[in-house]
């Protein structure tokens, strides 16, 4: 393929997962050495995923308040361009309950997604053209799920309430930082958003469901206008698909729209596979 990265996008239940599970499996099919990368992973090489940052200066003050984990946070602690990011999820998982909730809690109002938007553009862009510089000069093509345009879009309209100008120019600067890769970015429509959407909340846990309504609605672009509860999250996915198909006509990227509406897996990957060729 001529591509190294695949991006796939698409709103929450339009089936993100199996789409890039799908690409895996057709390219592992056609003999092509690919690595996918999901929501959520710890291990994401652009995106950071339960990371903390920190001047120098906070992660001092972090290290003489942390007692007995003071050697752990600097074995673990990344230095970047006089950043200092802390993958506190993986600390997390290795030590369980010897990581103080309370430590926990105020280390992750540290997290990089937290940072304002200026800064986590900066922080983030910087992190996909660093990725970009190594995958070059390998022979095999990422799949990334759902972090290219979903993330800027999130922290930019629904947490802060960017303007649709500023969260374009976001995803312009992941797309320039990656360019070199070729990218191609598989996009999943579904005609009723609501009805994708409440079919998701159906078959996923009442954690998920309330901490991703609580984000949409108490925070940027949903408390502005006034919404809340399962209705307001509905409005908040309608206006974001807007913004996300107003991006998708103005990337400079090799872009494929597969409507999914009929979760139908055997024309779905059917169509892939035409997409891949």
């Amino acid at each position: 393929m001529k591509t190294k990265l695949i991006l796939v996008e698409g709103l929450p239940g339009s089936g993100k997962s199996t789409t890039a599970g799908l690409i895996h499996e057709i390219l592992t099919e056609n003999h092509v050495s690919a690595e996918i990368y999901m929501e959520g992973n710890l291990d994401h090489p652009a995106d950071y995923e339960g990371v903390a940052y920190f001047t120098e200066e906070e992660f001092e003050d972090l290290l003489k308040e942390s007692g007995s984990l003071c050697e752990v946070f600097q074995d673990w602690i990344i230095v970047k361009r006089g950043r200092r990011l802390l993958p506190y999820m993986k600390i997390k998982i290795e030590l369980g309950s010897d990581f103080p909730d309370e430590l926990f809690a105020a280390i992750s109002k540290k997290d990089v997604y937290e940072l304002t938007l200026e800064e986590n553009m900066a922080v983030i862009s910087e992190s996909w053209e660093e990725f970009a510089r190594q995958a070059a000069s390998e022979k095999k093509v990422y799949i990334f799920e759902c972090c290219f345009i979903q993330n800027p879009v999130t922290v930019g309209m629904v947490k802060y309430g960017a303007s649709e100008e500023r969260t374009l120019e976001y995803v312009n600067r992941l797309a320039e930082a990656v360019k070199s890769l070729n990218p191609m970015l598989v996009y999943v429509k579904q005609d009723d958003l609501e009805k994708s959407f409440r079919k998701a909340v159906t078959e996923r846990p009442d954690e998920w469901f309330n901490g991703f309504v609580s984000y949409y609605t108490s925070q940027g672009y949903g408390l502005v206008n006034g919404l809340s509860e399962l209705e307001g999250t509905i409005d908040i996915l309608q206006a974001r698909q807007e913004l996300e198909y107003e991006i998708l006509e103005q990337l400079p990227i090799t872009t494929y729209i597969l409507n999914n509406s009929r979760f139908d897996i055997s024309k779905h990957r059917e169509n892939l596979k035409e997409v891949l060729k």
